[in-house]
């Protein structure tokens, strides 16, 4: 039986990585800030409870030394544009990680954002150049490129997952995706969004859960992976899909909103599905027999803002 740590596993991502895990047989060990007991329905799990920014030395020791760390934990979200993230969030997180590295963690599997990428266009790869162009996409590619090094001379395996634009239950207050929920279970007649043709990489939380543990634990994988649908899809149709998968009697004012700062439109393009992508695929993907999870989507935007009204 394999140990996996997960790192702010009471945040959006985490508690839904706690649900995936919960169906293999891996003793979990979960990191917060403070102990989530409401979350211990999620996955039988023991809670290692300190701040990034005051990790002891022995903070493997303390998660049980793991065969596997998956590191979500990141202070400072959603607001992207804050230098936050270069100047107070990338110091912390190369201490703790240098820490993990140098203290023997067999793998470490790490998410990154597709803001990375940059405001790049079209279908977006992994072996794209990373051209960030805001503070959080900067901090996440720093610190990726300063651990490559130190994780080659400590014989670690790394893995760093750019994970595109996700949505479900637990996500912020002001997302989109909550404010709409929200709205319905009000019944309100009217939601006001923008025009709604921004296009962008869309994936469920679930099974964007569901495929990070499958990348975490599978033998063989990429070091660099896409956590995406491959499919580009528009505000207007995400929401209008959730409309419909409520049943909801409920106006949606396009237009009534101006765009989030430079959330530009711009098409992406399929990428062909690779013949046997295993377990890069999400649920929905494996019933559908839809594209490949690994390769890359649609261009992401700079904005703030992680699902633009």
């Amino acid at each position: 039986m394999s140990r996996i740590a997960v790192t702010g596993a009471s945040g959006f991502l985490g508690r839904h990585i706690l649900a995936a895990l919960a169906s293999t047989d891996a003793e979990i060990v979960a990191h917060a800030r403070t102990p989530r007991s409401d979350l211990d329905a999620a996955a039988p799990c023991r809670w290692c409870c300190f701040d990034l920014a005051s990790a002891p030395d022995d903070a493997f020791v303390r998660l049980g030394c793991p065969d596997i760390v998956i590191h979500l934990a990141w202070q400072g979200l959603p607001n992207h544009m804050s230098e936050h993230h270069f100047n107070v969030e990338l110091p912390v997180q190369y201490r703790f990680l240098r820490g993990l590295l140098e203290s023997g963690v067999p793998r470490l599997v790490i998410t990154g954002t597709c803001l990375e990428y940059g405001m790049q266009s079209g279908c977006l790869h992994e072996d794209l150049p990373a051209r960030p162009t805001n503070p959080y996409g900067r901090a996440k590619d720093t610190l990726r490129k300063t651990l490559i090094r130190l994780a080659t001379e400590t014989q670690c395996e790394m893995r760093w997952l750019r994970v595109f634009y996700l949505y479900g239950p637990g996500q912020s207050e002001s997302s989109l995706y909550t404010t709409f929920h929200a709205a319905v279970a009000r019944g309100d007649r009217r939601f006001d969004l923008s025009p709604g043709d921004q296009i962008r990489d869309y994936l469920q939380v679930e099974d964007a859960a569901e495929a990070i543990v499958q990348v975490a634990r599978a033998p063989d994988t990429p070091d660099l992976v896409n956590v995406c649908s491959g499919a580009p899809t528009t505000v207007r149709a995400l929401v209008e899909r959730w409309r419909a998968e409520l049943g909801a009697d409920i106006e949606l004012n396009f237009g009534a909103r101006d765009y989030p700062a430079r959330a530009v439109c711009l098409l992406g393009r399929q990428q062909p599905a690779a013949p046997d992508p295993g377990p890069f695929r999400t649920r929905a993907e494996r019933r559908l027999s839809g594209p490949a999870l690994r390769p890359g989507a649609v261009t992401t935007s700079s904005g703030s803002r992680p699902a633009p009204r």
